[in-house]
């Protein structure tokens, strides 16, 4: 059994500074673990010993104890002392910052003019959308739908404000949900939002710094979007192979010094690791392993985006990156939108519970609370065994289209353009072997009844792409408006 030294304190609270000895206190013992000078299941002095290293009283050690464990940094161990717990999330919930900080400050950024471009002609009728990350509404399951309503109206007696975190019913229902991904978490670890959308502006807002970097994978659908640079972060691409995320690209970004900054919330990393939005790639077994062992030995985050994560068509369905968390390094958001309806607006979190809390509150000043109908709707499709029934059916229809999509890219695109063959979700990625003017090419396939999605509105760098989805048309729709890009290409 390693013996681990004991903990150095060489370290005096400032008491001519401005803040009170207690707060100082509880910053420095946070910046020793997230240094990880002090790791994970390190047993701290007693409470005498460090009331007299930093000359104070016992009862001040006690107050900034008492603070530790509240964010679930530290925990006490009946005979055995305190130990340090966490040493990532946890220690962001000490200078999270106020939602109400941010209401009033009009802090949106507009997106790219191609981005509102996209969302705008999305409504109009008159266009295919061969690139939009929505299901088909013709696969909407209508008679699951009138059944579960008239469910609805026979048992609901009211519509009152749900508690902020979820709905029990629910919270529940999920918890047993992510077992089918491998997690193994208690409703108390969920929080149902207004889709998965909402659940990242709320971590944006309320657990990570305004400046901190955000590593996610090059191209991101988290890059077409403004939520992290809204609350003042910067986005960081990594590259990506057939495997998932590099792990060699994503060390080689992270800097060189030690990895403690990252848990005082200065970098996160988002990810998608299941049918990847736009490149459809879902990451292997082993590289998902890799990726979680890398980011607790540099005590970084994870943003894990399991939006598609029930939507693989070949194979079982991979084990969530929450399944290999240990340490709490892992925050998994999941989502109704993708796979069932997206104007019903549920997603959901499963956090540490503090996490939860922490979330719940910025949750209650946001909206308080999801749709009490929209949970309730949601909860009755997992428990009734309709959402298993109507995945078996959706999977087998993604299937057919995706195969056909594949052929027609083959009959068109064959030895003018590269792309992949995804598992799940809705995407094929197709690059264009000679340079191509996306711009101009978005704009001529308006003109011809044909929305695109550029790649480059994904990634860092442009990329000569696109990202094609075969979810919202049907295989003849496909190929029809995949005739008209090839004749402009």
């Amino acid at each position: 059994m390693v013996r681990m030294a004991p903990l150095d304190i060489d370290w005096k609270p400032d008491r001519s500074g401005g803040k009170s000895v207690t707060e100082q206190i509880v910053e420095y013992l946070c910046g020793r673990i997230a240094s990880g000078e002090w790791p994970i299941g390190a047993r701290l002095p007693s409470q005498r010993a460090m009331a007299d290293r930093f000359g104070v009283n016992r009862s001040t050690i006690i107050a900034a104890l008492e603070e530790l464990a509240d964010y679930g940094i530290i925990e006490g161990c009946h005979g055995a002392g305190t130990r340090i717990v966490s040493n990532t999330w946890s220690l962001m919930l000490s200078n999270a910052p106020d939602w109400a900080d941010y209401v009033s400050s009009g802090f949106f950024k507009a997106n790219n003019a191609t981005i509102q471009a996209i969302n705008r002609f999305e409504f109009d009728a008159t266009k295919v959308r061969l690139g939009t990350g929505e299901l088909d509404p013709r696969l909407f399951p209508r008679d699951m739908w009138k059944c579960v309503a008239r469910q609805a109206a026979e048992e609901l007696e009211s519509l009152g404000y749900p508690p902020p975190e979820g709905l029990d019913v629910l919270r529940e229902a999920v918890a047993l949900h992510m077992k089918q991904w491998g997690v193994d978490c208690r409703p108390e670890q969920v929080l149902v939002s207004s889709g998965a959308l909402q659940g990242l502006q709320m971590v944006s807002v309320s657990l990570l710094s305004s400046g901190s970097t955000v590593y996610a994978e090059a191209p991101s659908y988290i890059k077409s979007l403004q939520v992290f640079q809204s609350a003042g972060m910067k986005l960081a691409g990594v590259p990506m192979d057939a495997q998932g995320l590099n792990m060699e690209a994503l060390r080689a970004a992270l800097p060189d010094a030690s990895f403690g900054a990252h848990a005082r919330g200065d970098a996160v990393l988002y990810t998608i690791p299941t049918n990847h939005n736009p490149t459809g790639i879902t990451m292997t077994a082993e590289r998902r392993r890799a990726l979680i062992d890398a980011c607790v030995e540099c005590r970084l985050p994870v943003i894990e985006d399991c939006a598609y994560q029930d939507l693989v068509i070949d194979g079982p369905v991979p084990q969530s990156l929450k399944t290999f968390d240990t340490t709490g390094m892992v925050i998994t958001v999941g989502s109704a939108s993708k796979s069932l309806a997206p104007g019903l607006r549920i997603g959901w979190i499963v956090a540490d519970e503090r996490i939860v809390h922490r979330l719940a509150d910025v949750k209650m000043q946001m909206d308080y609370g999801a749709s009490t109908l929209s949970q309730w709707v949601f909860a009755r499709f997992l428990t009734s065994g309709m959402y298993g029934e109507y995945l078996k059916q959706l999977r087998t229809e993604l299937r057919r289209r995706r195969d056909a999509a594949v052929e027609t890219l083959e009959r068109l695109f064959s030895g003018r353009a590269r792309w992949n063959v995804p598992q799940g979700g809705f995407y094929i990625w197709l690059t264009f072997d000679e340079p191509v003017r996306m711009g101009r090419l978005f704009q001529r396939a308006l003109e011809h009844g044909v929305l695109l999605n550029p790649g480059d509105i994904y990634d860092f760098a442009g990329d000569n792409s696109l990202r094609l989805s075969y979810a919202y048309t049907t295989p003849e729709e496909f190929a029809c408006a995949a005739e008209v890009v090839a004749s402009l290409v």
